[in-house]
C-alpha cells in the first residue's frame, strides 16, 4: 500500500479506533519498558499490521518479533540505557530538544498553551514533561477517540500533529535506530517512523 492511499474514516469507525489504539500502544512503549503482562500480549498478538496494507506490515512484524524475543529485565535494561542514563540520557525523547536544542524551551511552552486550549493538563506527579513523545502520542489518541466532538475532530488532530509531532519525531526515531544499544526500541522507532509517515500523508490529503 502506498501512503497516498490512506484515508481517515468517520469518527467512531473501527479504522479510527485502530488509529487511536496504535497511538496509545506507541505512547505506552516509549514511556516505560514492558512488564510481563504486556510481553504476553505481544506473544499472542497477530503479526498482521493493525492497519491494513503492506506499508506497515514489515515494521509491525519486526515490532512483534522484537518484543517476543526480549524479557522484562532485558527490556528494562535497554530502556534505562537509552532514556535514563546517569547525568543525561543517551537519547532525549522530548520535543523541545529536537526543535530548540535544549530541554524546557519555547516549544514546551507553546505545547502547554495548546494543551490548555484543548482542556488538557499534565497529571499531577507525572515524571515526564508534556513534550515527551509518549505524552504527545497519547494526546493524539485522545483527539481521535475522545467523546468531545468540539475538541476530538480531524481539524484538531491535524493542527496538533503538524505542530507538536511531525516536526521532530523522525529525528528521535533515527537517534534510537542508530544507537548501538537499541534492539527492542529500534523496532519501536522504525514502526513509529513509518506510522507517522502514513499519518503525514493522510493529513496532506486532507489539505488537497
Amino acid at each position: 500500500m502506498s501512503t497516498a492511499h490512506v484515508n481517515f474514516a468517520p469518527a467512531g469507525d473501527t479504522e479510527e479506533l485502530e488509529r487511536a489504539e496504535l497511538y496509545g500502544l506507541l505512547a505506552r512503549l516509549w514511556l516505560a519498558p514492558p512488564d510481563a503482562a504486556l510481553l504476553e500480549q505481544f506473544r499472542v498478538a497477530v503479526t498482521q499490521a493493525p492497519e491494513s496494507g503492506a506499508f506497515l506490515e514489515g515494521p509491525w512484524e519486526a515490532l512483534v518479533a522484537a518484543f517476543r524475543s526480549t524479557t522484562p529485565d532485558a527490556a528494562a535494561d535497554e530502556h534505562n540505557a537509552l532514556f535514563h542514563g546517569v547525568g543525561k540520557p543517551e537519547v532525549f525523547a522530548y520535543g523541545s530538544y529536537y526543535l530548540a536544542g535544549y530541554l524546557n524551551e519555547k516549544p514546551l511552552a507553546a505545547l502547554r498553551t495548546d494543551l490548555a486550549a484543548l482542556g488538557l493538563t499534565r497529571e499531577e506527579g507525572a515524571l515526564e514533561t508534556e513534550d515527551h513523545i509518549s505524552y504527545v502520542l497519547e494526546v493524539m489518541r485522545y483527539l481521535i477517540a475522545g467523546d468531545d466532538v468540539a475538541v476530538c475532530n480531524l481539524e484538531q488532530q491535524r493542527r496538533f500533529f503538524r505542530t507538536h509531532l511531525q516536526p521532530w519525531v523522525a529525528q528521535l526515531c533515527e537517534a534510537v535506530i542508530n544507537h548501538p544499544r537499541a534492539r527492542t526500541w529500534a523496532a519501536v522507532a522504525v514502526f513509529t517512523r513509518e506510522f507517522i509517515a502514513v499519518e503525514t500523508q493522510a493529513f496532506d490529503m486532507l489539505e488537497l
